[in-house]
Formats: structure tokens, sequence, C-alpha cells
């Protein structure tokens, strides 16, 4: 009945019936006692090397006093001791920014490696699924480094063999609360190691005053807010499309009047043109004077403008066909951003079947060939499904305010921005905690930035208009031979009329 088992012979059996597993010991080596020491020597040495390539501040200061201790006594000890706080006390004092770089933050990043991230790192990782236990040996990711800044932790990871990026991107949420955070972003480093991304603070919490007018005119990207990390928000219009989405009150239009804002010296100098559509006659309707007769809030008359977009687009699509590939604003051929706020209106929602189609088909038109010439489209909407916005794709850049389903996500920034950290469905609803902030996906990168739009007031809306508008650009008109307002504004290439054209 028994059969030869590897290890020691069979004992200490409980039962002999065939259902009853079979109780064995197993084969133990004998390591002799000098290999067992020198193997813990070895990473006895290993360990101390990499304490201080890792952390040579944390490992220099008690070591360093314990050399002065053994020298020269006590009390230089305990004088020294007293004087390298007092020391960092000044420097933070007079050079803050400096002090963090250099210390500050070092510090930290190690006290939260050892109190926080190592000492939890085992049952968090094994818990959530991304660590194995395998014949009483655990495997688990290696936790290679912490470094820290003013608002969060960045945890390098090296994942174990056979792992994805979405093995971890689904278990973000359970990464956060093991290790106390609000939230965890996953971005690839390189092939194999994570960056995971764990906020202490949130710096976008409270809502942004607007950005002051530019002095230059400048068209590159426009300053409309602030990133999480505390960069500057560039949000880049000419050479792109923008898609704007998020609920009521999620802060849309402090997007739209921030990139507006941002391009007044440039409206000023002739080298941009913004178009209106407003089909809510609401949110543009304050600044119609800055648009220079290129508004429309009826659907028919964004209907025309549309077509007037496309007809420019068109027309100097001829004129550079073989001799440019590429945009550059002058005051013959300005940029043309189209403005439009609620585009679901006129795409999904408008009754007129034939006037939905045209902007639909104008709209598509200028997305996948308007960028070239210099005709871009930022249009903002409140539902981003397939079937109300059915051209989204043709959106190089997205953003997501607050969304109500967290399926909506991925359907305006792609799929897996969600998994990756763009937590759109979870922004407050409150108007002073979540208006304006959402998350930038660009054309050039995969990974969600956090970010924040400045509150565009409507007294700074009035005084854009009162110092940017018509009355205050008429003397710019006529000196590009423009002289009075002739319905449609000015504009290069349309109606006979250009520019700076010797005709004129």
């Amino acid at each position: 009945m028994f059969k030869k088992l590897p290890g020691d012979e069979a004992r200490n059996l409980v039962s002999t019936t065939p259902d009853t597993a079979v109780v064995f010991r197993p084969a133990v080596v004998k390591t002799p006692a000098i290999v067992t020491l020198l193997i813990w020597l070895f990473r006895l040495i290993a360990g101390l090397v990499r304490l201080v390539v890792r952390h040579p501040v944390a490992v220099a200061v008690p070591v360093g006093l314990g050399v002065i201790w053994t020298l020269y006594g006590r009390t230089m000890a305990l004088t020294v001791g007293g004087f390298v706080p007092a020391m960092g006390l000044s420097w933070f004092l007079l050079e803050r920014d400096s002090f963090l770089r250099l210390v500050g933050w070092r510090l930290l990043a190690w006290w939260r490696l050892i109190v926080v991230y190592r000492r939890h790192w085992q049952p968090v990782v094994v818990i959530s699924g991304l660590g194995r236990h395998l014949r009483g040996r655990d495997y688990l990711p290696h936790l290679r480094r912490v470094t820290c800044d003013e608002w969060a932790d960045r945890v390098s990871v090296k994942m174990l063999a056979g792992q994805a990026v979405k093995d971890w991107a689904d278990r973000a949420e359970h990464l956060a609360h093991g290790f106390g955070a609000p939230s965890c972003r996953v971005a690839v480093a390189r092939a194999g190691r994570l960056v995971l991304t764990f906020p202490r603070r949130d710096p976008l919490a409270v809502p942004l005053p607007a950005v002051p007018v530019p002095d230059d005119p400048d068209v590159g990207p426009v300053e409309i807010g602030r990133c999480e990390d505390g960069r500057p928000l560039r949000l880049k219009v000419h050479g792109t499309h923008v898609l704007i989405a998020g609920a009521t009150g999620a802060g849309k239009g402090s997007y739209l009047w921030g990139t507006i804002r941002g391009l007044l010296p440039t409206i000023r100098a002739g080298l941009v043109q913004v178009w209106a559509l407003d089909p809510k006659r609401m949110e543009l309707s304050f600044g119609r004077d800055l648009f220079r007769g290129r508004y429309a809030a009826d659907p028919a008359e964004c209907a025309d403008l549309l077509d007037e977009a496309v007809s420019v687009m068109q027309e100097r699509a001829d004129r550079f066909a073989g001799l440019q590939r590429s945009h550059t604003p002058t005051i013959d051929d300005p940029f043309i951003l189209v403005v439009v706020d609620e585009v679901a209106f006129l795409t999904a929602y408008q009754p007129d079947k034939h006037l939905r189609q045209r902007i639909t088909a104008a709209l598509a038109t200028l997305t996948t060939q308007g960028r070239a010439v210099g005709v871009g489209i930022m249009a903002a909407l409140q539902d981003p499904r397939k079937e109300v916005m059915n051209i989204r794709n043709l959106f190089p850049d997205k953003i997501a305010l607050r969304l109500d389903e967290s399926e909506q996500v991925d359907m305006v920034l792609g799929d897996g921005a969600r998994d990756r950290g763009a937590l759109a469905d979870h922004i407050s609803p409150i108007p002073h905690r979540g208006a304006g902030v959402g998350y930038l996906r660009l054309k050039t990168s995969p990974d969600p930035v956090r970010v924040r739009a400045a509150y565009v007031s409507d007294a700074d809306v009035r005084d854009m208009a009162q110092r940017y508008g018509n009355a205050s650009t008429e003397s710019t008109d006529t000196a590009n031979g423009c002289a009075g307002d002739t319905g449609h504004g000015c504009r290069g290439g349309v109606d006979g009329f250009e520019y700076g054209s010797e005709a004129a």
C-alpha cells in the first residue's frame, strides 16, 4: 500500500484508509555552520552598502556625531549636534526652496519609505492580489525607492515577471486605501518598472483667480490654470483641436474663457480670430464684442458660421498646396479658433435634421482638415456618448471635468484612462471645490494629468470685452485696411478682402 516517498520514511500515520493523505517529513539538507555565517555576513554588508547609497544624509548624521564623540568627547558632540539643527533651521527659514529640494524632501521620502511603504508593503500587495504565496515562499514586487515633493509620494516599483500594467491599474483603489492615500495613479517608467503616485494633499482644492492677460502676443500654449504638481497649465490650441466634457456646473466656461483671455494680445494684434457658437445664449454672450461680429446663437446662424469657416479652410488649403505643410499665424492668414459651447445641442438635440447634418459635416471637415491651415476647434459638451458626439475621436486633446458615470471617463479620454487614475466621476460637485477641476489627456501622452482652470468671473469677462472689444481695436482694424464693422468682421481671404492687401 505504501509507495516510496521523497524524504524520510512515512511516520506518524493517523489513518491508512485510501482517502487519507500520507503525512511525511521532507528531506532536510544540513548546511555547515560556516556557510550560513558567510551568507549572513554577505547579506549584512550588502544591506549596509545599500543603506548608505540610498540614504546618505540619514547615515552621515549619526555616524558623524559618533566619530566626533569618540575623538573629541561628549561636549563637542553635543555642541555639534545642537549646531546642525540650528543651521538647518536657518537654512529652511532663509532659503526654503533649496532646503526642501536638497534635504527636506529626501528626509521625508526616507521616513515615508520606512514607516508607510516598507512596513505595509507585503500585506497590501498580497491582499490586493499583486503578490503571490507559493510553496511557503512570498513572491513580491520589488519596492525600489520613494521620492517626495510638495503634494505627493512617487513610489518606484519593479513588477513581477509576467505582470502587466493593467494588473496594477485595476488595483489602484486597493493600493490607495492600503497606504492611506486619497488616490493612486499608475504610470509606466520603462519596461517592467512602474511609478505609483500617492497624493498626500490636494493642491487644487482652492479656486484659482483669473490668470493675468499676457503682455506679449503669443499663439503658443496658453496659460489658463495650474497642474496638480504646481506647474502652470498651458493649453495648446494652435495646431490641434480640444474637446471639453463635463456635467452641468463642472466649469467648462473656465476653460473657454481662460483660453480666450490668454489669446487677447494676439487678437488685438490681428494674429488670432475667435469665432463663437453659443446655442445656449448664456456663456459666450458676455464677450461678444471680442468676436468682431463672428458670434452666432441661432442654430441656422451657427451652421452658416461653420460653413464660412470651412470656406476659409478650403481657400487656404488651395493657396498652401505645394508651398507649406503647417500654418504660421500672420495678419493675412490669422489663426481662427472656433469656440462651440454645448456642441451636443447642435449635433444631437437639434430638431431640424437638415441643420444637424450641416453642422455635423462642417465640424467633421474642420477637425479632419483644419489643423494644418490654422483653423482650430474648441468644443464643450455635457454628454460624451457616441450617439451624441460621434466625432469625438477627431479631437486629439481632451479634457474630462466632473462626469456622472465612471464609464464616461473612458468615453472622453480613451480606453484605460480611468484605470490610470483619471477619476473624473469622483470630482466634488461642490462648486468651490470641484468647478474647473479635470483631467487632461494630450495626444502625445497616454497618462492623464489632473488640472484646474482659473475662474474667469463675469466682471473679468466684461473688463476683457471693454478693453479688447470692437471699440478698443478700431484703430487696429483701420490700420489693417478695415474701416468700420461690415457685419462679419475683418478676415483674410473671404469676400475678396484680405488683411494688409495692396488693393485695400
